[in-house]
This record gives C-alpha cells, structure tokens and sequence, in this order.
C-alpha cells in the first residue's frame, strides 16, 4: 500500500518512480554488483617477478582482504634515487593499472605516497591514506598504523613487521629494490 501511495505521489519527496521502473533499476543495480571489475592484470603474460606478486594480490587488495604495502628503491627521470612505500590498495583504486601490468609504464614513487623519499636532494614526505596512518615521529623508525585495525605495520627489515602482517623481499630486474609487506586484518566488532 505504502508503495502505491508513493507511486501515486501522495508520499515522498524524491522523483516518483513507477513499479516497472522501480524494478528494472533494482535489476540493473544487482547486474552491476554480480559483476565483479575486471582484473588489470587478467590475460597479461607477467615475465617479472614484482609484477606477478602485484597480480597475485590484486583481487584480495580490491575486495578488502589485505591491504599491501609496496616499498620501490629506484631512479626517477633525472637519474635521481628515491624510493617510496606506495598504498597498493588506495592506488589500485585512484589509478589504472592496466599499463603497469602491460609494461607500458613503469610504477614508480611519487611524493603523494605514504612516504617519499629522494636521496639526492633528501627530501622526505609523508602522507597518510584511507587505509595507513603515517608514524614518522617514531625513534625506532617509520611506522604504518592500519586504520580498520588500529595495527601497527613496521618497516624495518631486521625487526617483525608486526601482528597480522608480513614481509616479501622480491628480486626483479624493473627496480633496485622491491619488497611487499601484506597486511590481514580483523575487522573490529
């Protein structure tokens, strides 16, 4: 009844919406869900090492299952080293990965990740995302606090990066370092 009231425009603020209409958007809408985003890495015939363990945390990065840390030593354009822990998860969605899986580009550091740093001119920054807090304060070193779990991510390559995560150095012929920290997190009741 409330629905044929609406219908008629007795109730309601918003647009009046006829019951077909109603359904074929609800039908639309469930069509959008079930259909899971095509994986950028899908298809591509992966030859380095990095690119593979980028793929193989793709989805569970998408569907919130981990959330990945991604540390790149590199050159950038002017031959400067830098090198950065990248958000995999915040990149994935404010970025196509399609050419960095493809090979057309080159992920590199960039000074809006976690932490940036550029060891010619010593310029260091950091920035928190949806996901990580920045700790760089810390006497022991820079840390990452995971925000869905209050976890604390530590960098460090010769102390445990903590509860919950975990450390995969990865040798690849595309950067002069490369290691992935994967966080598992519980979700807080």
């Amino acid at each position: 009844m409330a629905r044929q009231l609406v219908e008629l425009g007795s109730l309601g603020t918003g647009k009046v919406v006829k019951r077909k209409d109603f359904d074929a958007r609800k039908a639309a809408r469930m069509v959008e869900r079930t259909q899971q985003k095509k994986l950028a890495s899908a298809g591509k015939d992966l030859q380095d090492n990095f690119l593979k363990a980028l793929a193989v945390r793709e989805e569970k990065n998408r569907n919130g299952k981990i959330s990945t840390v991604i540390f790149i030593r590199d050159r950038n354009c002017r031959g400067h080293e830098v090198s950065a822990y990248i958000d995999y998860t915040h990149r994935l969605m404010n970025e196509d990965f399609e050419d960095y899986f493809s090979g057309k580009r080159k992920l590199l550091p960039r000074r809006s990740d976690l932490s940036y740093y550029n060891w010619h001119t010593s310029t260091p920054v950091g920035n928190s995302t949806p996901n990580f807090e920045v700790i760089s304060d810390n006497p022991e070193g820079l840390l990452f606090k995971f925000k869905k779990d209050g976890k604390i991510l530590n960098v460090d390559p010769y102390v445990c990066p903590g509860e919950n995560s975990a450390r995969y150095p990865i040798k690849t012929e595309l950067y002069m370092q490369a290691v992935i920290f994967d966080h598992v997190f519980e979700r807080r009741t």
